[in-house]
Parts: structure tokens; sequence; C-alpha cells
């Protein structure tokens, strides 16, 4: 089934909440995984950090609320929730490095079967640089690739990354719009399986081979 745009992207970020627990410190990259703050199970207390400085970030404002002195990293705006707290990119990163962020959400251009991630660059292309990404992804306890399963048709999930690495090894969970794909050593997991996709589905459109979990679910939002 082809979803439009705007389905894929809540459909991805709606399932990613879902893999928070109470009590979470969490950051949220660029683009996508910004939306992920909309979705988080009611009653549940998460609290969102972005590496400019803050840690406390709400939901997106409405149109017309926004202020324009409250941005995210990726200059975005954002809401902050009571309690929430301001600080400089040293405390910021010092959050990070410390081991203090339970969960990292980033997107990706491309993810391999070792967990190897490349998310910053296209050669040949401008790029403003890496950001916080090679912090978070060694610093968080956990790291989740949210992102669309391909490009342009174009596969993203490979054997081996041809683009200039993120990171090595850091992947732990990859959500798309096809399903949920385990990272471990022994390879790729298929978990779940999206009312979008199916299993034959999801492994045409990755480069890989990918083994299926004998408890692998339908997943329904």
């Amino acid at each position: 089934m082809e979803l439009d745009k705007k389905t894929t992207r809540e459909y991805i970020a709606k399932r990613v909440a879902q893999e928070f627990r109470d009590g979470y410190v969490v950051n949220l990259g660029i683009g996508l995984p910004t939306l992920v703050a909309n979705y988080v199970p009611e009653g549940m207390d998460v609290v969102f950090q972005s590496e400019n400085g803050i840690i406390g970030v709400g939901a997106a404002p409405e149109a017309g609320k926004e202020d324009k002195d409250m941005i995210n990293a990726g200059g975005g705006f954002v809401t902050v929730l009571p309690g929430a707290q301001f600080f400089d990119s040293a405390t910021s990163f010092g959050i990070i490095r410390g081991g203090h962020v339970d969960a990292t959400v980033l997107g990706a251009l491309q993810v391999d079967k070792k967990g190897n991630l490349a998310n910053w660059m296209v050669p040949g292309k401008m790029v403003p640089g890496m950001g916080g990404a090679m912090d978070l992804v060694v610093g968080a306890k956990e790291v989740i690739v949210a992102m669309e399963h391909t490009s342009k048709g174009a596969v993203k999930i490979l054997d081996e990354c041809t683009l200039p690495l993120t990171a090595v090894g850091v992947v732990d969970l990859i959500i798309t719009e096809k399903g949920v794909i385990k990272v471990t050593p022994e390879g790729l997991v298929i978990t779940e399986v999206s009312p979008y996709s199916s299993i034959e589905d999801i492994k045409a459109s990755t480069g890989t081979e990918l083994k299926v979990a004998d408890d692998v679910k339908i997943l329904t939002l």
C-alpha cells in the first residue's frame, strides 16, 4: 500500500513513541524525529532534551503561536513544559556524553546490518556539519533510527553503508513505515510488520538479508 508523505511520517513517529518508558530522557534529531514529541502516550512522563540547550521540550506549537526564541537544534519552533531549563552547549553535551540520555531518535541516509550509521553527508553536496549526532549515538543508552524505508526507490538498509559513517555499530532499532527491524549480533531481524506492508515487501525493499523473529507481530496504531 502506497502512503502519502504525511501519513508515512506520522506513522513512524507514533510507533517510535511506543518505545519510551516513564521517566525517559530522550533526544530527538532534526526532521521526522521531531514529530515524535507529539505522540507520547497519555500519562507517560518523558523528558525531551535538545542539544542546543533545552531540557523539557514540549510538542510543536500551534500555527501562529510560535516563539522566535524557542527553537530546537534544527531551528524548528518548539514549546517547553513547566520546569524546563535552558543552558549552554557545554552543559548540554555534558548531559549527552555523561550517559544521561536514555534514547536518541535520529534519521538516517543509510544503516547497515552491523548497526553502522550514515546520516550526516552525501559526498559532493554542501552540508552544515555533523552536529550532535556523533556524540548522541555513542552517549545515549539506546539509538533508534526513524526513517522512510527507501528514498525515491533506493534502498537505505544495506549490507554495508557506502556513505561516510557517523558512527560504527551503534544502532539498536530501525523503525520505518514498513515495520520494525532490530539490530542483533546475528544480523537484522524483523520484529514487527506495519499494516501497510508485509514481510515480503520489507525484504524486497531492503539491501541485505533479513531474519524474521519467531514472534513477529503485525502492528496497528
